[in-house]
C-alpha cells in the first residue's frame, strides 16, 4: 500500500500535499525509510484530531531505485519533470536553415 503511494507521488508534480489520516501515515513511513524528503506532523499532533496535512516535497534517489527495482527499468516518473525549457531566439532560426545565408549572396540569373 505504501509503495502504491510512492508509485503514485513519482507520477505526479510535487509538491504534494496528503490530508487524510491514512495518507498522512503513508507519508510518514516513506519518510522514514529515506525514499521521500516530506513535512510530516508528528505522531501526537495527527492523534489530537486536529487538522494537520503532510506535504511531499521530493522523492529521493533511493526512492526512484525502489520504484525501478518494482516496476523495472522500463517504467519512469514521467520525464516532463527532468526536461529543460526550450527557448528559442532569432539565431536559433537561422540556425535550424542551413541554406538560408547562401541564398541572399547568390545572384539571380
Amino acid at each position: 500500500m505504501t509503495m502504491n503511494l510512492l508509485r503514485q507521488i513519482a507520477g505526479s508534480r510535487l509538491p504534494l500535499t496528503y490530508y487524510r489520516t491514512e495518507d498522512i501515515d503513508q507519508v510518514r513511513i516513506l519518510c522514514a525509510a529515506g525514499l521521500v524528503v516530506a513535512v510530516v506532523p508528528s505522531p501526537s499532533q495527527s492523534a489530537s484530531g486536529s487538522r494537520s496535512a503532510a506535504q511531499v516535497l521530493a522523492i529521493t534517489q533511493k526512492g526512484r531505485e525502489e520504484l525501478a527495482k518494482l516496476h523495472g527499468a522500463g517504467s519512469r516518473a514521467p520525464r516532463w519533470r527532468f526536461r529543460m525549457p526550450r527557448i528559442k531566439t532569432a539565431g536559433w532560426q537561422q540556425a535550424s536553415r542551413p541554406g538560408a545565408d547562401s541564398r541572399k549572396s547568390a545572384p539571380m540569373q
